[in-house]
This record gives C-alpha cells, sequence and structure tokens, in this order.
C-alpha cells in the first residue's frame, strides 16, 4: 500500500468515525437512555438500555423499578470505560472496510 493511500485511509477513518467527545457528551447527558450507545452503532443493547430505564422508571413509585435503575446506573458507570474501545474497534472495522472494499 502506498503512503498516498494509507494516507487517504486514515482521513476517511478520521473523517468517519464516531467522536469521543461527542460520545462522551451523550453518555453523560443521556447516558441512562442509551443515547451513546445508540450514538456508537450498538442500537439493540441501546434499546435494552432504554427499555430498562423505563420499565425502572414506571415501576419506582413500588419500589421493584429500583432493580433495573440499579442495573441501568452500573451499565451506565461501566460503559465510561468501555466507550474508548467501542470507538477503537468501529475505527478498525471502518479502515479494514475502506482499504479491502473500496
Amino acid at each position: 500500500m502506498t503512503d498516498t493511500r494509507a494516507l487517504y485511509i486514515e482521513q476517511r477513518v478520521a473523517n468517519e468515525s464516531p467522536s469521543a467527545l461527542v460520545a462522551y457528551l451523550l453518555w453523560f447527558f443521556l447516558g441512562m437512555f442509551g443515547a451513546h450507545r445508540f450514538y456508537l452503532g450498538r442500537w439493540l443493547s441501546g434499546l435494552i438500555m432504554l427499555v430498562l430505564f423505563g420499565i425502572g422508571s414506571a415501576l419506582a413509585f413500588i419500589l421493584v423499578g429500583y432493580i433495573p435503575l440499579a442495573l441501568v446506573g452500573l451499565w451506565w458507570l461501566l460503559d465510561a470505560l468501555l466507550i474508548p474501545g467501542m470507538i477503537a474497534t468501529d475505527r478498525a472495522i471502518l479502515r479494514a472496510q475502506i482499504a479491502y472494499g473500496g
């Protein structure tokens, strides 16, 4: 691979990959709804997070809802550590698609 091609690939990866800043802002402000997971392309886990939050919020008045809310809260905290890995994985996949797929 030529230097020009490698530079082209890295430029496209930088332009098309998700932003860590946006992901962390979504995580901080809308993380309990799974917005950062939707942004990073993890639709199923984002939807699960949103549903758990909704169920927990709906059932909080009878105290049962605090269990799913606690799970979402723990998941939210762990995602702070997982976001860089998700972005790196997305960039590696995008890099391979551009390099081998055109």
